[in-house]
């Protein structure tokens, strides 16, 4: 039993990675429209350092920029969806998508939230902030997260995992922070643009439990990229 529950286990792990690299992968993809060289374009470099740290192979990496850039003779199409609702017990919910088949993606979100409640566009968007979310580790003893968030133009920080700091900055102003934050004794582990609910809710056991189960089947379609919960913690 125990060497079954292990293989199962490590199937699983192996599931869940492959489900990252996939999501990395489209990402990588649509960013590399804009360019193959990461140097001259910020949005592909981030997708990238990100990749990076989920030890996405070299191979791997470089083929899905060369493929989003058109370089290897295949025409790449996802389009960005994005979905707005509530899971169970009107916790907001909004889903990003990258897809092939539009049609195919609205039905299948579409079945998914039948436990919860598909809204319309700015349903629940207006109770988030869209953000640039860097997280970053420091760099010698003296580093002042305060003073570097200042310095590098970051709106804001809050103490992050393992001895990290999360820098909050505005959307358009992250790569810029990214950049500025190795001078201030910082190391950048990961950057993001995403979505933090303005006012999280806090549920019982039993509700989150219903909660999770509602989030792990949306997060585990194919064709779904990011989802932003509007919960504490």
């Amino acid at each position: 039993m125990g060497a079954q529950w292990k293989a199962k286990h490590r199937e699983a792990a192996a599931n869940a990675k492959g489900r990252i690299f996939g999501k990395l992968a489209k990402e990588i993809m649509l960013a590399a429209r804009s360019g193959a060289d990461p140097d001259m374009n910020p949005r592909l470099r981030l997708v990238v350092e990100q990749a990076k740290k989920a030890s996405m192979t070299r191979e791997t990496l470089e083929r899905a920029i060369k493929k989003g850039a058109g370089l290897l003779g295949e025409a790449v199409h996802f389009e960005k969806l994005t979905y707005e609702g509530f899971a169970p017990h009107k916790v907001p919910v909004i889903v990003e998508c990258l897809t092939d088949n539009i049609n195919r993606t609205v039905a299948e979100i579409r079945v998914l939230f039948r436990k919860g409640q598909l809204g319309a566009s700015g349903s629940v968007s207006w109770d988030f902030d869209y953000l640039g979310m860097i997280e970053a580790s420091p760099s010698s003893a003296d580093a002042d997260p305060e003073l570097a968030a200042i310095e590098a133009g970051a709106q804001d920080f809050e103490p992050a995992d393992n001895g990290a700091t999360l820098f909050l900055s505005d959307a358009t102003d992250m790569d810029a922070v990214c950049r500025a934050l190795p001078a201030h004794g910082f190391t950048v582990l990961s950057a993001q643009l995403g979505y933090r609910p303005k006012n999280p809710m806090t549920l019982t056991d039993a509700e989150m439990e219903e909660v999770e189960a509602f989030l792990d089947a949306i997060d585990a379609h194919d064709d779904v990229q990011n989802v932003y919960v509007g919960l504490a913690g």
